[in-house]
């Protein structure tokens, strides 16, 4: 009997533009289910949009049964009113997944992109070339980055939480539990 996948839906909030990006991960493979954005319009009050938001998350819930939920967190600039209304924005995402029952887990801009390209500055665009790479993408299959960038969310969680990855950063306490752990890498002289 097949093993069912994991489902990472990944966001990247936003109050006139939120991207959404969804991977099913089977055994050893990362596919694409669902790429793009809810555009939120400028003209509507702020309060529409927020509505709209929770009622979008929660079609894809609803829609894909995702596993996990990973969603990107806002980037301190200078502008504290357009904080305030991303952290809105990232804050009824957050609430409708976790209504939902999905774990949540929180990523920053820098961190997605260094589990993504390697390199925690690397711009949009390198971000969607590495994306590409991965899922063997088309340029075509790229309309807004905000959708690549929820897609580097989804990502950069299956990344971070791998068993390689897990396992790699596991803490162990002195050389005896690392010994224990691998036997095979001592050698006696």
């Amino acid at each position: 009997m097949p093993i069912a996948p994991k489902i990472i839906l990944g966001i990247d909030p936003g109050t006139v533009v939120m991207g959404y990006g969804i991977i099913a991960i089977y055994a050893n493979r990362i596919q694409l289910v669902e790429m793009n954005v809810l555009k939120l319009g400028t003209k509507k009050d702020v309060y529409e949009r927020l509505q709209q938001i929770h009622e979008r998350v929660t079609q894809l819930i609803q829609e894909y049964q995702p596993t996990e939920f990973a969603i990107e967190a806002p980037f301190f600039g200078k502008n504290v009113q357009s904080m305030l209304k991303l952290g809105r924005a990232q804050g009824v995402a957050i609430a409708v997944a976790m209504q939902a029952g999905l774990p949540v887990t929180e990523y920053s801009p820098k961190k997605v992109k260094q589990s993504v390209t390697g390199n925690g500055n690397a711009v949009k665009e390198q971000v969607w070339k590495m994306i590409q790479q991965t899922l063997q993408l088309k340029d075509s299959d790229i309309k807004y980055f905000d959708a690549s960038d929820a897609l580097a969310v989804a990502l950069c969680h299956h990344y971070q939480t791998s068993t390689v990855i897990k396992a790699a950063t596991k803490k162990l306490k002195g050389w005896e539990a690392f010994i224990k752990q691998n036997p095979g890498r001592v050698k006696i002289k």
